[in-house]
């Protein structure tokens, strides 16, 4: 088997944290489960190996909460299946499905804290890196970066 070969295996780490409450073995995500998310399409193959070591794959069950609004975020999200609600002050705001991204607010946010709740309103499967990576990630390929960026802005709540 060749390097390329291994990194495009779905590489088994050591379980999740207990305090995130997401069961089962921690696997990076191959570049062909990462070219189906838009963000990421556009990128060569060597690119989606770069950027597949940087996310785990995570499976959670529907009610779960992925972020809780006012926390402290150090991670961001990636959906493969599924869908969540997002749910500022208790009230429903939007609904996110596969190919959608959340959690850049708190990482690139002045403060760091989630601004809102997310809740798996489907049972989903999740790529997921954590802040210092996103930083790597954003270093490395700025015009990911950007989009980023500008789906934070759609997203900010009016002043």
């Amino acid at each position: 088997m060749t390097i390329a070969d291994s990194r495009r295996s779905c590489a088994v780490r050591s379980r999740p944290p207990s305090d995130h409450g997401i069961e089962g073995e921690r696997v990076q995500p191959t570049e062909d489960r990462l070219r189906t998310i838009p963000l990421f399409s556009d990128l060569n193959e060597d690119d989606l190996g770069r950027v597949a070591a940087w996310f785990m794959v995570e499976e959670v069950s529907e009610g779960h909460r992925l972020t809780p609004e006012g926390a402290s975020g150090y991670r961001f999200f990636v959906i493969e299946e599924g869908t969540a609600d997002v749910l500022r002050q208790h009230e429903q705001i939007a609904t996110l499905r596969a190919g959608e991204f959340f959690g850049e607010m708190a990482i690139l946010g002045a403060d760091g804290r989630r601004i809102a709740d997310v809740v798996a309103a489907t049972s989903m499967t999740l790529f997921t890196m954590f802040g210092t990576s996103f930083r790597e990630m954003e270093a490395a390929f700025p015009a990911i970066a950007d989009r980023i960026r500008e789906t934070l802005e759609e997203r900010l709540p009016a002043p």
